[in-house]
């Protein structure tokens, strides 16, 4: 997810938010939470109560109008979500289980422009919920995966120590490295450090910046996706770059490949469809279909 903080953290200091859970049976999940925060040095404070009402819908739109922070649910069956504009949302990871199990270049756009390997070392510069990052590592890659939101790092961090437990995604759980970092930050250390460490290899960037609601639809024929829950919920924590940041991130993307791949990699943009491309920059290749488009930039 892009990279621009909105509505939570203005300043870049600590979030306060609100966690709400069920039962006193689950302090220990609460302890939990608070270590994964301080093990990963989250900018985060939570403020914890148990829920005195039951959390009904409505009860729930309730407190999405009339809280000033985000608010996180710790539900009976010990899954964390967040609380947006009245929706639960969470990265909900196993319900990709049957794509992530039959991914392949035939199946997904995604993997067609990566052309990524069980050798390859992804990027995945805008993390939001990971579902992308799950595809990518579905090949065997490893992806780096880069979430500049606090919110949403913890909700990925609790997710893959969720997955991590079932034996079945022990293996691609193990990929995936989540780190609380913007993507600019992150491509200017790895600039430095690859001078001096030549084991840094990057063959792949991958960016799905956000971009305005109505980018979603062809403007003459009103043709295109709808915006789905997680898109509606990350709309709330960040605003779409500016062209100007929009130009940077590109920029900044394709030289961390070309250094470390000497001209064998590519930075793959996630747009919709109907979208403009990224900073106007014409792409070496694109692969699309009805609701996306990947626009690859070959370096």
């Amino acid at each position: 997810m892009t990279d621009v903080p909105q509505k939570y953290d203005e300043t870049g200091a600590f979030v306060h938010c609100q966690l709400l859970y069920v039962n006193d049976s689950q302090q220990a999940q609460v302890e939990s939470l608070q270590s994964l925060i301080a093990e990963h040095t989250l900018p985060i404070l939570l403020d914890v109560e148990v829920a005195t009402e039951k959390l009904t819908q409505k009860r729930r739109q309730q407190l999405s109008q009339a809280s000033t922070q985000p608010i996180l649910l710790l539900d009976d069956k010990d899954k964390l979500s967040w609380l947006s504009d009245g929706l639960s949302v969470a990265p909900e990871w196993d319900k990709l289980q049957r794509r992530v199990v039959s991914a392949g270049r035939k199946s997904e756009l995604l993997l067609q422009a990566a052309k990524t390997t069980s050798d390859s070392h992804v990027i995945d510069a805008t993390a939001g919920f990971g579902h992308d990052s799950l595809i990518l590592a579905s090949t065997g890659a490893q992806v780096t995966m880069l979430e500049q939101q606090p919110l949403m790092a913890l909700l990925l961090l609790v997710e893959q120590q969720r997955m991590s437990a079932l034996p079945n995604w022990q293996k691609l759980m193990s990929r995936l490295q989540i780190i609380n970092t913007d993507a600019l930050s992150y491509f200017a250390n790895l600039k430095v450090d690859s001078v001096t460490d030549n084991s840094t290899i990057i063959d792949v960037v991958y960016l799905d910046p956000m971009f305005p609601e109505d980018s979603y639809q062809d403007s003459k024929t009103g043709k295109g996706a709808k915006v789905g829950k997680h898109m509606q919920a990350l709309h709330q924590l960040a605003r779409p770059p500016t062209s100007d940041e929009e130009l940077a991130l590109l920029n900044s993307a394709q030289a961390v490949v070309k250094k470390s791949t000497q001209g064998q990699g590519r930075v793959v943009v996630k747009r919709p469809q109907f979208a403009p491309l990224l900073a106007g920059e014409l792409a070496s290749e694109s692969w699309h279909n009805e609701a996306v488009r990947f626009d690859g930039y070959f370096v």
